[in-house]
């Protein structure tokens, strides 16, 4: 590798997109294409990256499967920043065994991380802390540190076990302060604010106040009977029932949970259930179906008894009922939960990350757009969507050239 090469890649790793590109910009073989694609990357033109990248691995020679396989890797951490997550798994893990063969573990492993991550977007959490176990952090570089951390802070967050996340993201900090990266360090922030940032509304006994994911935590370990509207489930210490499919029967359920200790007229649950403005007899007959099932799924949580105006809920083991629900509730809170990671997403990985129809991604985020909480750009495949502003590219992107540790 040639000095301006290997400087090129040197401020690549530093950080330092603008230094790479004095030194291959004007230069068009297979290495300097690649480096010039991360640079592109680390500077917000992922369109301009991949293109370059794919034309570098098809310039490496036949002899050159390490080079091409790193560049493999790299157009698909772009893909994850981009949040393109249907992209071809297979690729990916023959260009990982390909950089295990040749003995390239610090490539490799970042291959590995780059399938943990996607599959800590869509959600499979115990596949992606599965892979992960796999992976050995101790002897890489202070950016692998960082990448690793930061999956174990986002496992931990999502399964609420804000202890773990907070350890994690020390140690994440402190390794992005050793590999004295700003876009790392960055990161390592803006995920750090999930700890300190309001998680949810604590409704109970007809009182509301936000809760962060500490407290979210403590209670949902605590004795209470929890109506829990973020995930649509009701749940105490020892049984969980899920109502996520059940829409109207967890409408009835948080309405009875919010009156708790108090009943609930059956006018205000058919206005709530059924939208009905008025509750004639045909209301009054179907609420009284729906709390028959509620009354079902729920009898080893609560009963569900009829008084002289409406109903009451009443724990069977716990000593309180409460709801949890959303800090802002409005319209497609669940896409609009996933821009707000501060990324471009394409449709299709939202539809993919909350397994549901891309149609109905669409359908939501035109309605979004209309109320002015997300912005696209670009069109047709390569149109994305965010939430204004969109900050800077923070992901460290991989070097197509493994660099030798000082």
């Amino acid at each position: 590798m040639d000095s301006l090469i290997t400087a090129a890649a040197r401020a690549l790793a530093a950080g330092d997109p603008l230094g790479a590109l004095k030194r291959v910009a004007l230069r068009d073989d297979a290495p300097a294409l690649a480096l010039r694609g991360i640079a592109m990357a680390q500077l917000g033109d992922l369109v301009r990256a991949k293109a370059l990248l794919r034309t570098a691995a098809r310039a490496f020679g036949a002899k050159e499967a390490v080079a091409r396989a790193r560049c493999v890797v790299a157009e698909a951490e772009i893909a994850l920043v981009a949040r393109d997550l249907g992209w071809p798994a297979k690729a990916l893990d023959a260009a990982r065994s390909t950089l295990e063969q040749h003995g390239d573990r610090l490539n490799a492993a970042h291959a590995r991380y780059l399938e943990v991550r996607r599959l800590l977007l869509i959600g499979r959490l115990d596949e992606a802390e599965r892979r992960l176990a796999e992976l050995d952090p101790t002897f890489s570089t202070p950016a692998s540190r960082v990448i690793h951390q930061l999956v174990v802070a986002g496992i931990a967050v999502r399964r609420l076990r804000t202890a773990v996340a907070r350890a994690a993201l020390t140690e994440a900090e402190g390794a992005a302060r050793q590999a004295g990266i700003p876009a790392l360090t960055a990161e390592v922030h803006s995920a750090s604010l999930t700890l300190s940032t309001p998680a949810a509304r604590l409704i109970t006994s007809g009182q509301e106040r936000i809760v962060m994911l500490e407290e979210v935590e403590a209670l949902l370990a605590s004795k209470a009977l929890v109506v829990d509207a973020c995930r649509h489930v009701v749940r105490d210490a020892r049984t969980q029932v899920c109502l996520a499919r059940r829409p109207v029967l967890f409408v009835l359920a948080r309405a009875l949970g919010e009156a708790w200790p108090g009943d609930v007229p059956r006018e205000t649950l058919v206005a709530r259930a059924f939208r009905g403005r008025r509750a004639d007899e045909s209301h009054r007959a179907r609420l009284r179906v729906e709390i028959g099932r509620l009354r079902k799924l729920l009898r080893k949580l609560a009963s569900v008894k009829a008084t002289e105006r409406g109903f009451v809920m009443l724990p069977q083991r716990a000593p309180n009922v409460v709801v949890l629900a959303r800090p802002i509730e409005s319209d497609h809170a669940a896409v609009l939960a996933f821009l707000t990671d501060g990324e471009s997403w394409s449709s299709s990985a939202l539809a993919l990350a909350l397994a549901t129809s891309q149609r109905g991604v669409q359908r939501a985020l035109d309605s979004l757009a209309g109320a002015g909480k997300v912005q696209s750009f670009g069109r047709g495949r390569a149109r994305r969507w965010m939430t204004p502003p969109l900050p800077g590219f923070t992901t460290t992107l991989l070097l197509p050239a493994a660099l030798p540790i000082d």
